[in-house]
This record gives C-alpha cells, structure tokens and sequence, in this order.
C-alpha cells in the first residue's frame, strides 16, 4: 500500500446529488469514494483527484487542504 503519510491530502465531501445526473459523473463520485450526501473522503492530493473533482464541482467541494509536513534543514 502506498504510504499517505508523506503525501499531501484534501478532504472532500459530497454535497450535491447523483440522481438524474449523467452516469460518468455518478461514476466519477463512486471513483472518490463518494455515495451519500454529506459524506467525506480524505483523498491524495495528486492531478488525477484535482480533475475528478472539478469535473463535478457541482456535486462535492473540498473541506480541507492540510498543507504537506515541513522538512527539517
């Protein structure tokens, strides 16, 4: 499993409905592990998330963005 430790992370969650909606965006919010209203995911923060996330903009929208962990120099 990848480790999501070091990685950067947005919470999303699903305010809108998929009902009579076109089924690639009912399929793009099951892609998120999105299936009921209200409900959060923390997904990686990567292009292919950012993507599926405004491709149903209408349907979700980020909670959170916690900024990755700082470096010790």
């Amino acid at each position: 499993m990848a480790d999501t430790g070091k990685k950067k992370t947005i919470v999303v969650e699903q305010i809108g409905s998929p009902i009579r909606r076109p089924a690639i965006q009912r399929a793009t919010l099951i892609g998120l592990g999105l299936n009921k209203m209200h409900k959060r995911r923390t997904l990686i923060d990567s292009p292919q998330v950012r993507g599926m996330v405004a491709k149903i903009s209408h349907l979700v929208r980020i909670v959170d963005e916690e900024p990755s962990p700082k470096k010790k120099a």
